[in-house]
């Protein structure tokens, strides 16, 4: 379990599972808003099969990517030590790790309901493309925006399979997309000097790290403007408005002052973000 949890980083799980259940909330409040209750025990149910779908969908990702670039890793002084490159883990077992996921994100996608299962090849579509696009775009950090961006619409349609009402889901996932780019910018600023060695590609090899941050910042500033608009077509409030403007200062402000320590910025700031999100969500709906 240990060489599990190392080989697919499973602290990373702080980034994702709050947006992940401020989807599935979003998704509860608009089937109350409907008329649709559903009962503490339903709702305990659904959480827990998100749970496990959303941690097969990041397993797959994370071992996907892992796989990729093991020989990549093997080069950079950083992710040497990492499980594959450094001997750990055999590709074999990474495989085992990787399929073993593959069977519980589609099962679990299938309990949920038949339009999770339907779309469940999606993210694996993305979790296939990502780990190959720092050989040819700068774009890359877009990938890790998209990959992590799908979990709060499908969390959404695991407790409400329908389209309607899905404008603030939608604008979590957006949200989402931003805010996971532009802290993967910041994460890649540590490996500038070996991506430019290597050729590979991404916006601190190619614009050296001081112009990639302030991309990082233009991109979080949309970001924030996209939850803001979740705010004004969801919810109000002075509370709600409070949490938002902690979001702004975390987002737009202590993350790119505190941007060049990569450990501080990407880790620690972002995994109290997202639970800053969450609470937002949770929040605003319960005003609303």
């Amino acid at each position: 379990m240990k060489k599990f949890f190392s080989f697919v980083k499973i602290e990373h799980t702080l980034f994702s599972l709050p947006m992940i259940y401020a989807g599935m909330a979003i998704g509860v409040h608009t089937n109350r808003a409907n008329g649709i209750d559903m009962s503490s025990s339903a709702i305990i149910v659904k959480g827990l099969l998100i749970l496990l779908a959303a941690t097969g969908a990041r397993t797959i990702g994370f071992a996907m990517n892992r796989i990729v670039d093991r020989h990549i890793d093997a080069k950079n002084p950083r992710t040497a030590m990492r499980d594959l490159p450094a001997g750990k883990m055999k590709l074999s077992q990474a495989y085992t790790v990787l399929f073993t996921a593959l069977i519980i994100y589609l099962a679990s996608a299938a309990s949920l309901n038949s339009l999770c299962f339907y779309l469940s090849p999606i993210p694996l579509v993305v979790f296939g493309v990502y780990p190959f696009m720092k050989r040819f775009t700068s774009l890359s950090h877009f990938g890790v925006g998209a990959s992590l961006s799908l979990g709060p619409l499908g969390a959404f349609f695991a407790v409400r399979p329908n389209i309607d009402g899905t404008l603030p889901a939608l604008l979590l996932s957006i949200f989402t997309f931003f805010w996971a780019s532009g802290f993967d910018i910041i994460y890649s600023t540590a490996d500038e000097a070996f991506d430019k060695r290597e050729g590979l590609f991404s916006l601190p090899s190619r614009l050296g790290s001081k112009m990639a941050l302030r991309w990082s910042g233009m991109i979080h500033f949309i970001a924030f403007l996209i939850l803001a608009a979740v705010y004004y077509v969801a919810f109000r409030g002075s509370i709600t408005a409070a949490v938002l403007l902690l979001i702004a200062g975390l987002l737009l402000y202590l993350e790119q002052k505190k941007a060049s320590d990569v450990e501080l910025a990407f880790f620690k700031i972002n995994a109290v973000l997202g639970f800053v999100v969450l609470i937002f969500i949770i929040v605003g709906e319960s005003l609303a």
